[in-house]
């Protein structure tokens, strides 16, 4: 991590999520599946989803507007929002010109930015960056998704896992010593066939075939992707502790993707983190992607699983394949 003399951290933390709740049980009239086996595979035992009239926009900009107010700064403050999502409102303009607008951040430049469940963590990283370089001083970051409309409800592999949302957090300046410490960015390229959306971009432009062959919805090896998360999960914390120059006896608590509770709990084993330490809401939401990590960021927060002082860890993994993990010395009072 380049360090000046800037330390910057998060400031304030928002959710939200859909009303509508569609649990195992609704699954079950679906697909041929069970609560028991979802719950057993995933530990997922519902997910909200947005309705039809909804976008990923919408949800974005109800999670920022509950972030500047928990940091108590106004939308005018912000130079700069940064958008993590798959599932954009259209292909252009961006999500985060459209939250830009709907939060009236007048001074703010903004963009996407496209990492798969990785996503915030990256944005995280990336607008950290502006502020200590004094390009700016306030920064909105927004992982938000609305899976539901390119998962193939026919499909019982894929369909049970994920899951609408959106978590934000604004970044600002904070005391030495505090706030982001480390961090870890990597990527694997050779492996973007197993998690993909194939249609809809310029290798293969929206036609009656590729909708006729479903080619709009998520597709996954769950299995190769499972392997993938196991392995790097651990050592993308580990680097980044590293980075900060700690080791996994200092993490007060830890906040990984919510993809899968097998996942989540052979992480912690492998950083020998007990799962006290670790933040679990996947039981609750599924996997929400690059919304994943900030809802359940926002919810420690605001339950005090985390206070001031405390080293938090954000982890994560995704299509690309991406890996993401930051290392903070939280800042906020209780």
């Amino acid at each position: 991590m380049i360090m000046n003399e800037k330390s910057v951290g998060i400031i304030g933390t928002g959710s939200y999520v859909p009303e509508k709740i569609v649990t195992n049980k609704e699954l079950e009239k679906v697909v041929e599946t069970s609560d028991e086996w979802i719950v057993e595979r995933t530990g997922i035992k519902e997910r909200r989803v947005a309705e039809p009239t909804i976008a990923t926009s919408d949800l974005a900009t109800k999670a920022a507007e509950i972030a500047l107010a928990d940091a108590g700064v106004s939308a005018d403050e912000i130079d700069l929002i940064i958008v993590a999502t798959v599932t954009p409102d259209m292909s252009f303009p961006s999500v985060a010109c459209i939250v830009q607008d709907n939060i009236k951040a007048k001074n703010a430049a903004a963009f996407d930015l496209s990492a798969a469940c990785s996503g915030f963590t990256y944005g995280l990283v990336v607008g950290s960056l502006f502020i200590k370089n004094g390009i700016y001083n306030k920064v909105l970051v927004i992982g938000a998704e609305t899976l539901s409309k390119i998962i193939d409800w026919n499909d019982r592999n894929t369909c049970i896992l994920f899951g609408d949302g959106a978590g934000a957090a604004v970044l600002g300046k904070v005391e030495d010593g505090y706030g982001v410490l480390g961090v870890e960015l990597g990527s694997d390229g050779s492996g973007g066939d197993l998690l993909k959306l194939p249609a809809g971009g310029s290798r293969q432009p929206v036609s009656v075939e590729t909708i006729d062959n479903r080619l709009h919805f998520i597709h996954m090896n769950g299995n190769e992707v499972f392997k993938f998360a196991v392995k790097i999960m651990g050592e993308a914390a580990v680097k980044a502790l590293d980075d900060a120059g700690l080791s996994p006896d200092d993490i007060n608590c830890l906040i990984p993707h919510q993809a899968n509770i097998r996942i989540i709990q052979s992480a912690a084993k492998r950083l020998k983190v007990p799962m006290e330490k670790v933040m679990v809401n996947v039981d609750k939401y599924g996997n929400t992607s690059a919304a994943s990590i900030p809802i359940a960021l926002d919810e420690a927060a605001r339950s005090n699983r985390i206070k001031k002082d405390d080293i938090v860890v954000l982890v994560g993994f995704g299509a690309g394949l991406t890996w993401a993990s930051c290392v903070l010395k939280w800042c906020k009072e209780d």
